[in-house]
């Protein structure tokens, strides 16, 4: 008859403690997978935040040149009638159709340059919506960012304790961590402080 080989108690206890050690450490993989997206959320958000602002301020800077132009030809055209109203009867005809003509050139020019910075005040008020919500996105990105960090520390220290509980611990902020980044990329809701 064959023998038996009956396995060392001593061996099968270091078996259990690498198979812990090698799922926990596939699951911290996981995490900095995890960690990553959030980071490249993160970043992007804020680089869309900082662009939107940009553009916004651009857009109004265009805005107030748009506002100051249609001042100028409003007070051109106040002006020439004011001239037109003055001079009257003592101007020639071609002097005075002159004068006309550059009364109503300036009011059509004030007129354009008033629908021109309505559409730039919409434009910017787009963007600046959209700055908003680029800014309202990157707190729930730090803070993802921040549990899973934690998350990869506590899982290494459950690696080096042999300790499940403090995998939990890990698994527990992992799990907040990413339900707080996916929010940062959907924006399902709204954290009361971080209003």
């Amino acid at each position: 008859m064959s023998e038996i080989e009956v396995p060392n108690p001593k061996e099968l206890e270091e078996l259990k403690e690498k198979h812990f050690s090698r799922r926990v450490a596939l699951v911290t993989a996981v995490y900095a997978v995890l960690l990553a997206i959030t980071s490249l959320g993160g970043n992007n958000a804020a680089k869309e935040m900082m662009l939107a602002q940009q553009q916004s301020s651009d857009q109004w800077s265009f805005y107030q040149s748009k506002v100051m132009r249609e001042h100028i030809y409003r007070l051109e055209g106040k002006r020439t009638k004011a001239v037109l109203t003055e001079r009257g009867s003592a101007m020639s005809r071609e002097a005075r159709s002159e004068y006309e003509a550059l009364a109503s050139m300036s009011e059509k020019e004030a007129g354009r340059y008033a629908i021109e910075k309505k559409e730039i005040e919409k434009k910017s008020q787009e963007l600046e919506k959209e700055r908003d919500i680029y800014k309202s996105k990157d707190p729930y990105f730090d803070f993802a960012e921040a549990l899973l960090q934690i998350a990869i520390v506590m899982a290494s220290i459950a690696i080096l304790a042999d300790s499940l509980p403090v995998f939990c611990i890990s698994v527990v902020s992992a799990a907040v961590g990413t339900v707080l980044m996916v929010n940062g990329y959907l924006l399902v809701f709204t954290l009361p402080f971080l209003k």
